[in-house]
């Protein structure tokens, strides 16, 4: 079973344990019924912005939903190892894929921070829908050239730069010029 289409399964197991039912998972992440019900289906697996307000209103981790197996102690990942990756969407057709997220941490249990290696695909889309989410990310530029809508300012970064912001403020990354990059990001959410 590929990771992707575990995620919801995970999301409606924690609902249903927790009592609770679609309307008010709705209600409380302020996110449509029929988006939860095509989440849990395993059809669609959005941007991380919907993920973290379920899995708020769930009170786990956003790692929660994306964790294999569970681990107290280090976790090491080896270069060459892969794990299997997962792509978000924004539900829209031309910019589902954009992003290919590998795990570095995927089995480490009750952790605060969720490293991955994203690579970004090219996308022929000029105009980028912004999205919010709470906590704090940072990004490391491995490879190609990256842009970042971040509220009314505009970053290029090259490889070897870095950004470090506050996730509440509305924001979009992608390749600079629609080409393709590769990045070091890591995401803290609060619970």
């Amino acid at each position: 079973m590929n990771k992707q289409s575990t995620v919801g399964s995970k999301i409606k197991a924690l609902r249903e344990l927790k009592n609770m039912d679609l309307e008010t998972l709705a209600e409380r992440t302020q996110l449509s019924k029929e988006q939860i019900e095509i989440i849990e289906q395993d059809k669609d697996l959005p941007s991380l912005a919907p993920l973290i307000k379920i899995a708020r209103v769930l009170g786990v981790r956003l790692g929660t939903f994306l964790d294999d197996a569970e681990n107290t102690g280090a976790v090491v990942c080896r270069r060459g190892e892969r794990y299997d990756s997962i792509s978000f969407s924004n539900n829209s057709q031309k910019t589902r894929n954009h992003m290919q997220y590998h795990a570095l941490a995927q089995s480490k249990e009750d952790k605060h921070i969720e490293p991955f290696i994203i690579d970004i695909n090219p996308t022929e889309q000029e105009e980028f829908a912004l999205s919010s989410h709470e906590g704090e990310e940072f990004i490391y530029v491995l490879e190609g050239e990256l842009e970042i809508n971040y509220g009314k300012e505009t970053y290029r970064l090259a490889p070897g730069d870095s950004i470090y912001y506050d996730s509440i403020v509305k924001h979009h990354v992608h390749g600079y010029r629609n080409q393709p990059a590769k990045i070091l990001a890591v995401v803290y959410v609060p619970v």
